[in-house]
């Protein structure tokens, strides 16, 4: 992808949260951008943030927030490639306060829009979640909204405007509020570590392959699909037991004494994990590492999505989530662990939570 990425200039929004963050990482270790350019409203983090990067001539921040269209034309200005992940993630605050989540995950996309084509960007990778899926809350809603703008936005442009296209994954384990680091420190207390429900499943992702895909998905896109990044499947069970015999040695216990207390589903949370829907797949296509959603109204135009490197198959026939597909035995997610270094000291200073917070 170097050659891609070679001389352009890239703009990063939510810099500073967990997937802005590694996208900044991995595209500043590519070292082939002209200039990359990162935005985030928390002042505090992106400080810090600059201090990181500060040896790197071809590195500037900017506190900017997405709610803001103008500073973001100001800010666009000759930037070749957007990758858009400013949001609001956490589903209870979202459903607390729904129109903060409308004004920063649906506006906040429209101004993002608005600003690339007034400054004629070349490409624009909005970062989507399995939420979108069939959403049953505010933050999949506000994230399928942002599907359907970007899709949108590829439809009405004219001439040579961006090329739109959104990502779709699951969870990214390690990843800030995620069930690794709340699942550390109580087994770092002696427990109880809690989960939902023993027959949950999930998909999971690593921070680093997640953005990897991410950053390889602005050079497939065609413009208005949805790539849904293909990934592993786990029990949330076998989850909490594999980190209990893992860890509980470090912190002087015996996994026999740590016990699981299952503490119920959260309103709206499913007992699986989707990332494709029965819909969907009616103009889906299969990759090496994805699977490619079409736009519903593609029109004349349906043949381009057909020209994708390593296309394994033009026709998906089932729905992708986590319930049709074989999880990782206990010592596959093992090995998974291990290899993304997920079961290590969280380099949080201000440490993690033990609680896992549901709303009464």
């Amino acid at each position: 992808m170097d050659d891609f990425f070679r001389d352009k200039r890239i703009l990063v929004t939510g810099a500073c949260g967990t997937i802005g963050r590694e996208l900044f990482r991995q595209l500043a270790e590519e070292n082939a951008a002209a200039e990359l350019v990162g935005i985030d409203n928390n002042e505090s983090d992106l400080f810090f943030l600059e201090q990181r990067f500060s040896d790197r001539s071809n590195v500037r921040f900017a506190l900017a927030d997405v709610r803001d269209e103008r500073k973001l034309c100001r800010i666009m200005k000759d930037v070749d490639v957007v990758f858009h992940t400013a949001a609001f993630k956490h589903v209870i605050l979202c459903e607390r306060s729904p129109f903060e989540a409308v004004q920063t995950n649906i506006l906040g996309v429209q101004n993002i829009i608005a600003a690339a084509s007034e400054c004629r960007v070349g490409c624009v990778i909005f970062t989507s979640s399995d939420k979108a899926v069939n959403p049953t809350n505010v933050m999949g809603t506000s994230k399928l909204m942002g599907e359907r703008l970007m899709t949108a936005a590829s439809s009405n442009q004219r001439e040579n405007g961006p090329v739109f296209a959104s990502t779709r994954f699951g969870n990214v384990l390690g990843s800030r509020g995620s069930v690794i680091p709340i699942f550390r420190e109580q087994i770092r207390q002696g427990g109880p570590v809690t989960i939902t429900d023993k027959e949950m499943t999930r998909f999971i992702m690593s921070i680093r392959e997640a953005v990897r895909l991410v950053i390889d998905s602005a050079g497939l896109a065609k413009g208005g699909e949805v790539f849904v990044t293909k990934m592993p499947v786990i029990r949330i069970q076998d989850l909490a037991e594999v980190m209990i015999q893992e860890l509980a040695p470090e912190y002087g216990r015996r996994p026999e004494d740590i016990k699981i207390e299952y503490i119920g589903t959260k309103p709206g949370e499913k007992m699986y994990e989707e990332l494709m829907n029965l819909e969907e797949i009616r103009r889906a296509l299969e990759l090496e590492r994805y699977f490619v959603v079409a736009p519903a109204f593609t029109g004349l135009n349906y043949n381009i999505y057909k020209e994708y490197p390593d296309i394994v198959s033009d026709e998906v026939t089932n729905p992708y989530h986590s319930g049709n597909e074989e999880p990782l035995s206990r010592d596959q997610l093992i090995e998974f662990l291990k290899e993304n270094e997920l079961l290590e000291e969280s380099m949080d200073k201000e440490g993690h939570p033990s609680e896992r917070y549901w709303p009464i």
